[in-house]
């Protein structure tokens, strides 16, 4: 099977970019709304106690939700899926005195007082947290991803809708952002459960026990044993500039850098985090078919034309876009996010294929990769938190981050047997096609053209580039909803 023969692979993405995408117009259409209700030092609070959260919850389930996918019987799968759900338990219970005894410590570091009431409820967060993800992988091998949409989308609303409520209502702090959020996950994870037990209860019913996971732990056990440290160190040096951007300045520093890489983060959540979801899937059978290279190679051209202007237009005129859409008070915002924007292009195209060493079963490559990527992040951001400057440090951290994920990016396509010479025809190609739109931006930049006018041009410089990416790429144009009807 190839990958666009049946379409099947494009109708599957599309199922979760439809949902993805409403519930991202609900964040963005409110993210100058709440820009202008609480200030950076709320959202600063926010992206610390979420790092905090992110850190423990990535091995909520020991890794084992990604063995889920792996084997033929369903059964086996379903064992995986109740070993998850049990390790997300305990990892949440133990996960209690480290925060009763050491919130002190932690707050004393991160320079974050405020932080202080919410730490006791970082427990309750990663049980949702490894229950959504143990759920998430079953939904993703059921091939379901209608579920996960309307998931994602009860998440957006009801965790928007109580962020901009408490807002309203003079509650601006971190602490409305931070219960939203919890609100959000809770609400979206007992809808996905909710569909699950619905639609797969008897299969479930009847096919887990005792016996049966405790053959999947050992079976299985080089994912809790290999990917879980591959999966904290790489979940670290993420949230890295968040805890180093505290400790050597302030909270406010921190609210500019999370609203900046949001804002880049946006590409991946619309399009790359819904292709990664489908294509763990589909490079398993791809590999045993023997077409994952070809497979490779036509998703990483789509990545690239999809995910590459966007992130040229913020490093370009990133300050101008952010002042006028956030707020004058929110500029610096966008200079952090100019700033990252060049990494983040290498990012995008790595981060969804980053699964194909799973499929390969090959975990010392993630390993490796994340021990060489939080060295040389915790470096950058230390060197620049020395020299006081974090346009330094964000510098460093953007230079580190073009330099691992690209050498590591050929490594991993060169795995599944993508040749160098077709990465550098789909490189080059994709680079091709957005020099009218560079050129255009950089005269505008040059002419010192008002804000206002500079993001109504990037607009429509954005608007043309996806019309012809669309028109000229029938690949591309199998992701869009008039191409098919959905099942």
């Amino acid at each position: 099977m190839t990958l666009f023969d049946s379409q099947s692979f494009a109708k599957d993405v599309l199922k979760l970019v439809t949902g993805t995408t409403f519930a991202q117009i609900i964040i963005v259409l409110s993210s100058p709304v709440l820009t202008r209700l609480y200030g950076p030092e709320a959202f600063g609070l926010l992206a610390i106690f979420t790092s905090i959260m992110g850190i423990i919850g990535i091995i909520a389930c020991v890794r084992y939700e990604l063995a889920i996918m792996l084997p033929d019987d369903d059964r086996e799968a379903a064992n995986l899926l109740g070993i998850c759900l049990l390790c997300a338990v305990m990892v949440s219970i133990l996960t209690i005195p480290i925060f009763y005894f050491g919130g002190d410590f932690l707050i004393s570091l991160l320079q974050a007082p405020d932080l202080a009431p919410y730490l006791i409820i970082i427990p309750l967060f990663v049980f949702v947290n490894g229950v959504f993800l143990s759920l998430n992988y079953w939904n993703s091998r059921t091939k379901l991803f209608g579920r996960l949409s309307i998931a994602n989308i009860i998440s957006s609303v009801t965790g928007t809708g109580v962020k901009l409520g408490a807002g309203l209502a003079g509650y601006t702090t971190g602490g409305s952002l931070i219960g939203a959020n919890l609100i959000g996950s809770s609400v979206s994870t007992a809808v996905l459960g909710g569909q699950i037990w619905r639609d797969d209860r008897v299969l479930l019913r009847e096919s887990i026990s005792w016996k049966k996971m405790l053959e999947g732990l050992k079976r299985y056990k080089k994912f809790p044993l290999i990917d879980s440290g591959s999966a904290l160190l790489n979940t670290l040096s993420w949230h890295l500039p968040t805890f180093i951007l505290a400790a050597f300045f302030s909270p406010v520093i921190v609210g500019y850098y999370s609203l900046g890489f949001m804002v880049l983060q946006l590409p991946m959540t619309l399009i790359g985090g819904s292709i990664s979801q489908v294509f763990f899937q589909q490079a398993s059978v791809e590999y045993r078919s023997g077409d994952l290279a070809s497979f490779v190679e036509t998703i990483s051209e789509v990545l690239l034309k999809v995910g590459l202007l966007p992130m040229l237009i913020v490093g370009i005129v990133g300050p101008d876009i952010f002042s006028v859409v956030f707020g004058s008070a929110w500029e610096e915002a966008g200079l952090y996010a100019q700033i990252l924007s060049f990494w983040t292009i290498i990012w995008f195209l790595y981060a969804p294929l980053s699964t194909i060493y799973v499929v390969l079963e090959k975990q010392s490559f993630g390993l490796i990769f994340s021990g060489f990527n939080f060295i040389t992040r915790i470096i950058s951001l230390f060197v620049g938190g020395m020299m006081g400057s974090v346009v330094i440090a964000l510098g460093l951290l953007s230079f580190s981050g073009i330099l691992i994920y690209g050498i590591f990016f050929v490594m991993l396509v060169g795995m599944a047997g993508m040749p160098r010479k077709n990465i550098i025809r789909v490189i080059g190609k994709s680079f091709g096609i957005t020099i009218p739109a560079i050129v255009i931006l950089i005269f505008a930049k040059l002419l010192a053209l008002n804000s206002i006018i500079i993001l109504v041009l990037s607009c429509l410089i954005f608007i043309a580039y996806y019309l012809y990416v669309v028109l000229a790429d029938p690949n591309i144009k199998k992701f869009i909803p008039f191409s098919f009807n959905l099942k």
